[in-house]
């Protein structure tokens, strides 16, 4: 089954255009949403990451996001290794996902062109990235990425700004794209949707 991996930076609308092929019948494995969920379901993750941070990051067998990211902040030896816990953790349920997505339906890759992979890190971190047959970035003006960000968590500019900085440009992602959408507000999207979604779909 085909991977369109969709990616990003914060504020810059790939979850939103995301959720739009989602509409159009196309699967959708959201990561950062599931990767919340991994902490709690997926007890090797969890016990890996117990026996990395301590036991107290778990408390009536849920895990305490708040402890574990005192314990991660600005350390990022241990961040690093928390990555490598998580993100085989992710790839892993996706790739359940995508299997069961694949045998739904007729049999026929589930009756469905594609599924989309949707992923801030897609291509900072190159294992997440080989699990996509073809990429696209969504790009947007940094001012309106950060208004959108004020306006959706309530975050200051200056933390907004932070973790801009600490992801890839725009330009970087658009570099190694094959597809790029602009969801600057003023340029259609649909039409730069179903131009994606065309492509997708007639790839052999």
């Amino acid at each position: 089954m085909k991977v369109l991996g969709c990616t990003g930076g914060i504020g810059s609308g790939k979850t939103y255009v995301s959720s739009v092929f989602n509409k159009m019948g196309i699967p959708v494995y959201y990561s950062d949403d599931r990767t919340k969920e991994l902490y709690d379901v997926d007890l090797q993750l969890k016990n890996s990451l117990v026996a990395l941070l301590g036991k107290e990051i778990v408390s009536g067998g849920i895990l305490q996001r708040k402890v574990m990211a005192e314990k991660i902040f600005n350390d990022i030896r241990i961040l690093e290794k928390v990555e490598r816990l998580v993100h085989p953790a992710v790839l892993r349920d996706f790739c359940k996902w995508k299997e069961i997505i694949a045998g739904a339906g007729d049999g026929r890759d589930g009756g469905v062109p594609f599924v989309i992979l949707e992923s801030a890190i897609l291509m900072e971190k190159p294992q997440v990235m080989a699990c996509a047959d073809k990429i696209l970035t969504v790009s947007a003006p940094v001012e309106l990425r950060i208004e959108r960000v004020i306006a959706r968590d309530g975050m200051p500019r200056e933390k907004v700004m932070e973790r801009m900085a600490a992801q890839w440009s725009d330009e970087k992602r658009e570099a190694m794209a094959d597809f790029i959408i602009f969801a600057d507000g003023k340029k259609a999207l649909l039409p730069q949707i179903y131009q994606v979604y065309n492509a997708m779909c007639n790839i052999k």
